[in-house]
């Protein structure tokens, strides 16, 4: 079974819902932290961004800029944040909170969920913090992809730029699985802005969103390995004669 069939065969959903290729590349899409290292062409990012820039954006501000970093200048970038995390573990942190101080239910269950099946995954144990963190650390290579991309977002903007920011980011991950690449969206870059501000000549109003992970996945999953609630937990419907 396809990844695109298991999704469309929950609660019989495949009986009313008509495979089309979009589906098939938003089904495929995943968080891919293992890459072979294959090069991936300048011409195909650029194929990527150009077609990511369609992504809808309020009275079109496109808040978005992206650094595409391959070959010498990915792996200075690597160097230097890997050297700050090792040696300086506590003293970066994103200029944005991502995530909130307190879960209610149903967001704690589920961040344990995530945390229990993606380390078992990997055959850590949660209580192994030094294999964590060596796990951890695999963000900065951008986990072998030949291409790394750091966004930033203009930080004089509103809340609302950065749900633009989000669907372009969704675009560009959506746009490497249509040509069969996979990514994997890091908010922990976010934390190095420090460091990657000289790097890249970031200037002083772009605030570093996250990194993105590019390239030629190591093996293609047969199944998703997080699980997502069903329609019923997130989706309310009024008014269908049906």
């Amino acid at each position: 079974m396809s990844v695109l069939e298991e999704v469309m065969s929950d609660r019989g959903a495949a009986h009313d819902v008509t495979r089309n290729p979009i589906d098939e590349v938003m089904a495929r899409r995943l968080s891919c932290r293992e890459f072979t290292g294959t090069p991936v062409s300048r011409t195909t990012v650029e194929q990527i961004l150009r077609v990511a820039r369609f992504a809808p954006s309020g009275a079109n501000i496109q808040p978005w800029h992206v650094y595409v970093l391959a070959g010498a200048a990915k792996t200075e970038v690597s160097a230097a944040i890997l050297r700050a995390f090792e040696s300086e573990p506590n003293e970066h942190v994103s200029e944005y909170q991502y995530y909130a101080s307190e879960f209610p239910e149903p967001y704690l269950g589920r961040r344990q969920e995530f945390g229990r099946l993606y380390y078992n995954s990997l055959g850590i144990a949660q209580s192994d913090t030094a294999a964590r963190s060596r796990q951890t650390a695999k963000n900065f290579t951008f986990f072998g992809a030949s291409v790394g991309l750091i966004v930033t977002i203009d930080r004089r903007l509103a809340v609302g730029s950065w749900l633009d920011l989000g669907m372009f980011i969704q675009n560009v991950m959506l746009a490497a699985v249509g040509r069969g690449l996979q990514s994997c969206p890091q908010e922990t870059f976010a934390k190095y802005h420090r460091i990657l501000r000289p790097l890249l000549s970031i200037p002083a109003e772009q605030m570093v969103a996250c990194g993105i992970s590019l390239g030629h996945p190591r093996e293609q999953p047969k199944a998703r390995l997080m699980p997502r609630a069903d329609l019923e937990a997130f989706a309310s419907f009024k008014g269908f004669e049906d």
